[in-house]
Formats: C-alpha cells, sequence, structure tokens
C-alpha cells in the first residue's frame, strides 16, 4: 500500500492556552527530571550493594529500567516540541517511537506478571523460593519479557505502518500511539483495531491472569499465617506490586480497548481524556513507582544511606589527600 505523507505532527497540547503550555512543560520537566534521578538511584544502589543482591531486588531494577526507557522515548520529544515549537517527527522516527514504546509496554506487562510469580513463591513456598528464583531463572524471565515485548510490537508496527496515510498528517496526541494513528489511515482499520485487542490480550491479558492466580493462592496461604506481624509482613511486600499494577494495568487497558473513542485533531477536547490517560501510563506512574517500591522500603532506604555515605567519605579523603599533596609541594618549593 502506498503513503503520500512523509512526515506526522504531534499535536500534543498545542490546542491548549500558552500559559497552560508552559504549566505543562514545567510538570514533564520537574516529573522526567525525578524520574531520571529515582529511577537511576535504584539502578545503581541495587548494582552495587551487596545486600540487595536477592531476587526481589533484581526485579526493581529491571522495572526501573522499564520506567527510565518509558519515558525517554516519549517525554525528550515533547519538551523539544515545546521549546522549539517544531512539532514535526518524520514517519521512520515514527514507526520506530511506536515501536520501542509499544516493546516497552507490553513488555512491562509481563515482567509484572513475572514479578507477582516471585512473590508467589516467595510467600507460597519459601523453602524452594531460592532454589527456583536462582540468578538464571531471575535472568530468563528478564529477557523473555523483552522478546515477548518485541514480537507483539513488531507485528503491531508493521501493521499500522502499512497503513496508507493519503489525509491529515496531524496525530492527535504527544507521541506517535496506535488509537490515534489508526484515526488518519484511509481504509477501514477493523482488523487492525481487532490486532491491537488480541494484542493487548494476550500481551496484558494473560499476564493479568498469572498475577490474579498467584495473589488468589498468595492470599490463601497469608490466611493460614498465624501471627499478625507474619500476615503484615507478607502483606507489605505485595502491596507495592498490587498498586503498580492497578495503575499500570488500569490506564493501560482503558486506553487501548477503547479505540473507537478517539476523536480527530479537528476536535481535540474529544481525545483530551484519552491525552490525560496517556500521561498517566508514561509519565505520572514512572515518576511515583519509585517511591511505591523502593523508597520506602527500609533495606532500600539503609542501602541508599550506606552507598551516599561511602561516597561522601571518598570525597572528603579525595580532597583531603589534595590537601595535603599542595602542602607538601609548598614545602618542598621552600
Amino acid at each position: 500500500m502506498q503513503t503520500n505523507i512523509t512526515e506526522f505532527f504531534l499535536m500534543g497540547f498545542s490546542d491548549l492556552s500558552p500559559p497552560l503550555q508552559g504549566t505543562i512543560f514545567t510538570f514533564f520537566l520537574c516529573a522526567y527530571i525525578f524520574t531520571l534521578v529515582s529511577n537511576g538511584l535504584i539502578i545503581l544502589t541495587i548494582s552495587l550493594e551487596s545486600i540487595l543482591q536477592k531476587p526481589m531486588y533484581f526485579f526493581l531494577r529491571n522495572l526501573s529500567v522499564h520506567e527510565l526507557c518509558f519515558t525517554t522515548v516519549t517525554v525528550p520529544k515533547l519538551l523539544q516540541a515545546f521549546i522549539s515549537k517544531d512539532l514535526s517527527i518524520s514517519f521512520l522516527a515514527c514507526a520506530i517511537q511506536m515501536f520501542i514504546f509499544f516493546t516497552i509496554g507490553v513488555s512491562e506487562c509481563v515482567f509484572l506478571g513475572f514479578m507477582a510469580f516471585d512473590r508467589y513463591m516467595a510467600i507460597c513456598h519459601p523453602l524452594r523460593y531460592t532454589s527456583v528464583m536462582n540468578t538464571k531463572m531471575c535472568y530468563q524471565l528478564s529477557v523473555g519479557s523483552w522478546v515477548i515485548g518485541s514480537f507483539v510490537s513488531l507485528g503491531q508496527t508493521s501493521f499500522v505502518f502499512s497503513l496508507p496515510y493519503c489525509g491529515s498528517n496531524r496525530i492527535a496526541h504527544f507521541f506517535c500511539d496506535i488509537p490515534p494513528l489508526l484515526k488518519l489511515a484511509c481504509t477501514n482499520t477493523f482488523i487492525n483495531e481487532l490486532s491491537v485487542f488480541i494484542a493487548c490480550m494476550c500481551g496484558a491479558g494473560v499476564p493479568f491472569l498469572l498475577i490474579l492466580c498467584s495473589y488468589v493462592n498468595i492470599m490463601i496461604s497469608i490466611r493460614l499465617i498465624h501471627s499478625s506481624e507474619g500476615r503484615h509482613k507478607a502483606l507489605s511486600t505485595c502491596s507495592a506490586h498490587l498498586a503498580s499494577v492497578i495503575l499500570f494495568y488500569g490506564t493501560a487497558m482503558l486506553t487501548y480497548l477503547h479505540i473507537d473513542t478517539y476523536g480527530s485533531v479537528d476536535n481535540p477536547f474529544s481525545s483530551y481524556n484519552d491525552r490525560m490517560l496517556a500521561l498517566s501510563y508514561c509519565v505520572i506512574i514512572p515518576t511515583i513507582n519509585p517511591m511505591i517500591y523502593s523508597l520506602k522500603n527500609k533495606e532500600m532506604k539503609a542501602a541508599i544511606r550506606k552507598l551516599s555515605h561511602k561516597h561522601f567519605r571518598f570525597q572528603g579523603l579525595n580532597k583531603q589527600k589534595n590537601y595535603n599533596n599542595k602542602c607538601y609541594s609548598g614545602i618542598k618549593s621552600k
């Protein structure tokens, strides 16, 4: 199929007033910086501290990698558009952005399912936990989530960008996403919409069933724990994961299972709610996940403090060494 379009225009929030655009730009910038710093700190701490070399923290580190990639593939382009007022994105760049974004999204859905399995093994089968959730298994699950995400994303991206685009090239969104692009195609997109639904069911529905089954068994096991302290500890290890699942799955499902509600750029208010949903899982969730998962975790906070003390002590030793060298050089010159 042929297309007459060589580039698209990401209209994003261009329909809003300049003062409101300035507020949104500031919010995006602050949220992106916080996401980079907080998730980067989590990745660095878990990588360097030996006390955190456990499967649970391996999964937390990988989740932080997902969040960093999720925001980086969309937010910088949006910030650049705010500053330069250049809303254009080439046909190829749009396809690449969609592929990467969908890969990360499906991969995170699958990864959240694997994290639920990890909690299930830790609570329901603690004696077998270390033998089953070993280093090899953790890496296999991590790589598997990315492979599944890549295959699903490759299929969806190929379907969308093989469509003919011969009309408007203005995307009523702030990044190249499937629903608003389908609205620009010059053909019936029922098959594509059906394929998106099937992809959501496979890439998100199956992991969600794994999460559901895991937590049903976890709740049964927790009820059998006699001490209230033990029940509280078991619940606390699951609460953060459940919060992330509800936030991520809820907003993503609302977006990709109601494609027909997307409006055209000529009626931007009809897609306003969809942009807000995308804003939540592209920016807000990656921003608050570090606080939900890691920055309230006692072991994580202790490891961060330990790492910061090491850094400042190293800096202090370097300053003292430089000072001693200067003093020695001064005495020698005299």
